[in-house]
């Protein structure tokens, strides 16, 4: 059940990254420009499409959702 837990948790942490990279690329942005749109720090966003940063914090998806004109739920969707 734990494991079960586990990799549901690492399943949606990767979906989140390929999402944002996905919509990232659908729009034309560069890793540099949608850190600028959403006001967020480059380093920031590469972490996060890396999936070294497995838990942004809402603000930031707020931000990221907003810089590419999606809800945060869409964000989390496969």
């Amino acid at each position: 059940m734990i494991l079960a837990i586990y990799y549901d948790y690492v399943k949606e942490k990767k979906l989140l990254a390929q999402n944002i990279k996905k919509l990232r690329k659908q729009h034309k942005l560069s890793q540099e420009n949608l850190a600028k749109k959403a006001g967020i720090t480059y380093s920031t966003l590469i972490k996060i499409e890396s999936g070294a940063n497995k838990n942004p914090t809402l603000d930031t998806l707020k931000k990221i959702s907003s810089a590419l004109d999606v809800t945060i739920d869409s964000l989390l969707k496969q």
